[in-house]
């Protein structure tokens, strides 16, 4: 893929790199705010995942300037340019999973490519939505859905802003956010960097640790 309390920290932690290895190893460069949506079918069974992912401030001034959007800098987007956005962070590589994944207990799932996507710039960020549908509805009976977000190469950071809703859920089902053990998280990354210190290209073989960060969404429903 191509922020909050949590930047802070991170950026405090790219502090820390820098004087490890210089510049190009402060990991993560861009900061997402993720919001989820677990959609029911009419039956009750999980269906579909909207997500919506807020960028910061500093990634979308940039490329919003960078590809020649907001020319008078008024923080304005003519109606042209805001349909011209959407759709800008969709074009996956067949291989891409997306940085979200899904779980039924332990188990992964499969998710579709992108749908229904749109995007649209608003107060100083750009925020941007799609869906992914499941490869089949499931009957959540006492096993946990389960919503991952995080880069594996830990380019991008994402938490979970918000709550996640659940839309159509049968009215015994509850969701709750886990975050990761970041002490235990920070020193997989700082072991991964001092290994990896004075590599001839620490950028292109960073170390897939962005896992040990994810937050995840427990959905769980009741067995009938």
């Amino acid at each position: 893929m191509i922020g909050g309390g949590m930047a802070v920290r991170l950026f405090a932690l790219g502090a820390v790199f820098t004087t490890l290895c210089g510049p190009a190893l402060a990991h993560p460069h861009v900061f997402i705010d993720t919001s989820l949506e677990v959609i029911f079918d009419a039956e009750g069974r999980a269906q579909a995942v909207r997500i919506d992912w807020a960028y910061d401030a500093f990634f979308s001034l940039t490329y919003l300037s960078e590809n020649g959007y907001d020319p008078d800098y008024d923080e304005r987007l003519t109606p042209e340019e805001q349909s011209r956005l959407s759709g800008f962070d969709m074009g996956w590589d067949a291989d891409f999973p997306g940085d979200t994944y899904a779980l039924l207990g332990d188990r992964p799932l499969d998710l579709s490519r992108p749908q229904d996507f749109a995007a649209i710039y608003q107060d100083g960020k750009i925020i941007s939505t799609h869906t992914r549908r499941l490869s089949e509805p499931l009957v959540l009976a006492g096993e946990d859905l389960v919503v991952q977000v995080y880069d594996p190469s830990f380019y991008t950071a994402y938490r979970i802003a918000a709550t996640p809703v659940l839309t159509g859920a049968p009215a015994a089902c509850a969701v709750q956010v886990l975050e990761p053990d970041r002490e235990a998280a920070d020193a997989i990354l700082l072991a991964a960097i001092e290994e990896m210190a004075g590599g001839s290209d620490v950028e292109g073989e960073f170390p897939a640790i962005g896992s040990a960060y994810a937050e995840e969404a427990r959905v769980a429903c009741p067995a009938p």
